[in-house]
C-alpha cells in the first residue's frame, strides 16, 4: 500500500502536512463533503489551515486526478468532492447530499452506455469523451 507521499509524487504534487491531512480526511469519508464541510472537519486537527488552502488543495487534487469534483444538482449549490475515483454512479438528494449507488447497480447502469453510443456522441460533438460521470437527482418527497 502506498503512502500519501508516494501518491502525491506519482501525480507530481508536492507533499505537505496540510495536503496529507485533507486527503486523509476526504478519503476517510463517504459523505462527499463540500470544501466548507471538509474545512470544518479538519480545522480542529490543524488550526493554521485556511479555507483558501482547502479550496486550492481540492483544485490541485482534482486537476491531478486524485479526487472528483461533483457539481451541485441544487441550483447554485456548492460542489462536493469524492476521493473514490473508480467509475460509479452518484445519487443526489434535493437538499444537495450525495450518495454512492451500490457498485453492482452502478456497473449495471454504466454498462448500458455502449461504446457505440459514446463514439456517436464524440462524432456528433467533435469532442473526445475522457470519462463518464453519472449523477442521478432524486425528486423531493
Amino acid at each position: 500500500m502506498s503512502t500519501p507521499r508516494d501518491l502525491f509524487a506519482r501525480h507530481a504534487l508536492r507533499c505537505t502536512r496540510q495536503r496529507e491531512t485533507l486527503y486523509a480526511a476526504l478519503k476517510a469519508t463517504k459523505t462527499h463533503p463540500t470544501a466548507e464541510e471538509l474545512f470544518e472537519r479538519v480545522r480542529t486537527a490543524d488550526q493554521s489551515l485556511s479555507l483558501a488552502t482547502v479550496y486550492n488543495t481540492l483544485e490541485a487534487f482534482t486537476n491531478a486526478g486524485l479526487i472528483r469534483r461533483l457539481p451541485s444538482a441544487v441550483h447554485a449549490g456548492p460542489a462536493r468532492y469524492d476521493a473514490d475515483t473508480h467509475e460509479h454512479v452518484h445519487l443526489t438528494t434535493p437538499d444537495g447530499r450525495v450518495f454512492d449507488v451500490p457498485d453492482d447497480l452502478s456497473e449495471r447502469f454504466l454498462d448500458q452506455l455502449s461504446e457505440d453510443l459514446v463514439a456517436e456522441l464524440e462524432r456528433r460533438t467533435g469532442m473526445r469523451i475522457g470519462r463518464v460521470s453519472v449523477q442521478l437527482v432524486t425528486e423531493p418527497r
